[in-house]
């Protein structure tokens, strides 16, 4: 069992990566190394569980010890380990693990993701779902919605209109099983813009927007719970000739 600290900075979006690299032996200097051809199984994740708020090891302040646990995969010598925090931006890293269980302190107050990849010494991998869960601070009665995940148009694709519509669609979740409601932005400036009335305060997760052909176009979905409010990343996608 390992532990990572990592010192988040709060400032939005701004991503830093801390990678822990294990570096094995050559195959040359182990003679009895297992040469796998079968592609490793897809490790299932356990702990913390998905869309809740997770449990704590020891709390430091503003940062708690979180432990992840996976179920080991087939075929598998290591696993990459991948989370990230869901309104900074910022991502952990951990390539090379050859357990299935990692101890990570992080920040209290904010919504995470996390996959694993399982590696062996054959040329193909294989990814877990991502998850996400909650670290709650002191005295949070209300949890920030995990931003939505946006679903279609994905990112950077060729989009053919409707009738000169494109229907954008998201899903999102609350840790607190709190009712949420969205507001749509969608424009081919940046995605900033100003959004008609009707895009605002919806309680569906899919809308019609009107597009013009030969358009690259900018959208991102605002998360609200009534309290909190968390944003998407900003998406891009090109509409085409009918």
């Amino acid at each position: 069992m390992k532990t990572i600290k990592s010192i988040f900075s709060l400032k939005p979006f701004l991503v830093f990566i801390f990678s822990v690299l294990i570096v094995s032996c050559s195959d040359d200097d182990t003679p009895n190394k297992v040469r796998y051809t079968d592609k490793p199984g897809k490790p299932n994740l356990l702990v913390p569980a998905n869309n809740e708020e997770c449990e704590v090891g020891e709390v430091f302040d503003d940062t708690a010890i979180v432990t992840f646990n996976w179920d080991a995969s087939s075929d598998t010598e290591k696993y990459n380990f991948e989370i990230t925090n869901l309104i900074t931006g910022n991502v952990i890293l951990n390539i090379g693990s050859p357990t299935n269980s990692l101890q990570v302190e992080l920040l209290r107050g904010y919504p995470y993701s996390w996959t694993v990849t399982a590696r062996n010494s054959g040329q193909e991998i294989t990814e877990s779902d991502t998850w996400k869960f909650y670290l709650a601070g002191d005295g949070e009665s209300n949890f920030v919605p995990f931003p939505a995940s946006l679903l279609s148009p994905s990112q950077g694709s060729d989009v053919t209109p409707s009738d000169g519509k494109v229907t954008l669609e998201w899903i999102s979740s609350d840790a607190d099983g709190d009712e949420v409601t969205y507001t749509v932005f969608a424009d081919s400036v940046d995605g900033n813009q100003e959004v008609p009335e009707e895009w605002q305060g919806i309680s569906e997760t899919s809308l019609d927007i009107d597009v013009e052909p030969n358009t690259i176009y900018y959208w991102h979905v605002e998360t609200s719970d009534g309290i909190n409010i968390s944003v998407s990343p900003t998406y891009t996608f090109k509409t085409t000739s009918d």
